[in-house]
This record gives C-alpha cells, structure tokens and sequence, in this order.
C-alpha cells in the first residue's frame, strides 16, 4: 500500500491549533528514523512514535480497549509487510490505515451490540496512568460523548473523532477515508447536530467535580432528597453488566427513579463498599471496590440542570484498567 505525499498543511491544521505542535513534534521523530525506515527496528521506531494517536483514534471509534488494541495491531502489521521505502508519509499512512481499520471494526460492532445483554457502555479507561489519551481534545474521550458516538454511523463518527479530537481539516479527512471533501463536511455536520440534539451543554471541569462529589456523598449518607437534588428532571441512568453481573436490563429514566436505583444499587451490593474519586476518561469518577475488587465505576455527564447521565460500568472485563 503506497501512501501519496502530502504538504504539512494537511496534516494537523494551522500551527497555532492545539493539535499542530504535537503532530509536528512527532512527525519531526518520525523522519529522524526515515534513514532506517528498510529495516524491521526503524519500523518499530517509526511505529512508536505515532502508536499513541493510533490507539486514541481507534478507541474512540469503538469505544473498547481490546478492539483498539486489534486495530492498532493489524495495522502494525500492514506497516511490517509494506515497502516502507516508497512511502513518503509514514504518519499519513498509517492514521489512514488504522482509520479504515477501525472504520470496518467499527461497523462490524455495531451489529454484535445490537445483540448485547442490556445496554451498553463504552469501556472506561484509566487516563491518570495513561496521559497520551489526552493529548488530544478531551471532550471526544468522555464516556458519555462515546456512547452518543455509537448512535453515529461509523462514517460519521469517524469524521467527528478526526476532526474534533484530532483538528484534521475536512480535505485531509477525506483523503484519510476516501470521500470527498464535500461529502467529509457533510458527515461532520451531521455529526455535530445528532450530538446537539441528544445532549445538553455540558458544565465545565471544576463544575462537574463538585456535581459528582455531591453525588458521592448523598450517595454514601442514603440522602434521597439530596440526590434527587443533584439530578436534572429528565436523569436517565445506564448500567453495564455484559451479562455477568445483575444489572438494570433498560435505562432508568426520571430523576425519582434514578435516585432510587441508585441507592438500591448500593444497598444490593452491601455496607463493605469502599468509594473514591479516580480519574476516568479525562474526567474525575466513582470507583466502587469490596474487598479490594473494583466492582463498578460511575461516570457522569452535568448540564446546568444538573446530572443528566449516570453511567454505571459493572461487567469485570471493562474494569480491568482500575483493579489495585
């Protein structure tokens, strides 16, 4: 697979976009290795250097660590068995490589959660121990931004994920994909106003730290009344399970119900239950351990009404990244 040059405009947008320096600062790493680009360590080097972006963009296609790392690997592999000596932007290569990848996997997905037991929950990850995740634009890595992608066709969600996670220009993207520019815009807008329509303004960081503080505590004392409080009126809460463990089987919808199911959640479980503030997605959430297990985690998405999701992590294999 022979990648066609591009100038470096193409690349990560104007050079005061946040993004730019970052992509340059790799690029620049990258050609340091070109010289050894022939031989199997100056692929790895080179594969290195980008693997990072490589994974932030699969992960926030799929929403799973285990099928990133997939996509991540296949495309690793198509790096190894490619001429490298006649690719002229190993960058550009293999983004559009793990883009197209992680584009089929994405639609492959989507028809195996259609048959997932109860909803679904992208797969939390544990960004304090993982930063790379966030050098991008953060608001594309929060949990509830990607469950609203999976309500996206692929095509679309892969255009918001390059474009506003990433700041690709819309001629670039559509290289990366092979559509036209045109049909690129067309994917993002569509996009931004399926995710504007779903979801309210969200607060700001320090805003949604105080919101869920609050929440831990009303939720560690039994208050009712205050959690209710905290709640916006139309609060919907999802509860992962994947089939292992006992979970709401239909979003709970209504600020009473979800204040409810919050606290019957905790008593089911019993008094043993150890609570914290971590950090998840690039934003601060509820584990909850017994024993020393982690045994949920709770992300939350606030708008000025208040709490508007309770996303509630309980299958074992989408906390691995949290267990102590």
């Amino acid at each position: 697979m022979r990648w066609r040059p591009t100038d470096s405009s193409d690349i990560g947008g104007s050079s005061s976009s946040p993004a730019y320096s970052g992509i340059e600062a790799t690029r620049r790493t990258v050609m340091v290795g070109r010289g050894k680009d022939g031989t199997l360590v100056g692929a790895l080097g080179i594969f290195g250097a980008v693997r990072p972006r490589l994974f932030g963009i699969a992960y926030r296609m799929l929403g799973s660590v285990a099928e990133a790392e997939d996509v991540v690997q296949e495309a690793w592999l198509r790096w190894q068995q490619t001429d490298r000596s006649q690719v002229r932007d190993p960058i550009g290569f293999l983004v559009t490589t793990t883009s197209r990848l992680a584009l089929n996997a994405a639609t492959s997905a989507r028809a195996r959660r259609e048959l997932y037991p109860g909803p679904w929950l992208p797969e939390p990850v544990d960004t304090s121990a993982d930063p790379t995740l966030q050098a991008e634009r953060n608001e594309s890595l929060e949990l509830a931004v990607l469950l609203l992608l999976e309500r996206l066709t692929p095509a679309e969600r892969a255009v918001y994920v390059l474009r506003e996670a990433f700041d690709y220009p819309y001629r670039r993207i559509g290289e990366v994909l092979g559509i036209s520019e045109a049909n690129a815009r067309q994917l993002g807008r569509r996009a931004r106003t399926h995710l504007a329509q779903e979801r309210r303004d969200p607060v700001g960081y320090a805003d949604h730290g105080r919101l869920l503080r609050a929440f831990l505590a009303a939720a560690r004392s039994g208050d009712l009344p205050r959690l209710e409080e905290l709640l916006a009126e139309t609060a919907t809460s999802y509860a992962d399970g994947g089939g292992t463990v006992r979970a709401a089987q239909v979003p709970v919808v209504g600020r009473d119900n979800v204040a409810r199911y919050i606290l019957g959640v905790i008593r089911k479980f019993g008094r043993d239950l150890t609570l914290e503030i971590v950090e998840s997605n690039g934003q601060a959430a509820i584990l909850v351990s017994q024993a020393g297990t982690a045994i949920a985690l709770v992300n939350i998405d606030a708008s000025p009404a208040g709490i508007e999701r309770v996303l509630i992590v309980l299958n074992p294999q989408k906390l691995t990244q949290f267990q102590r």
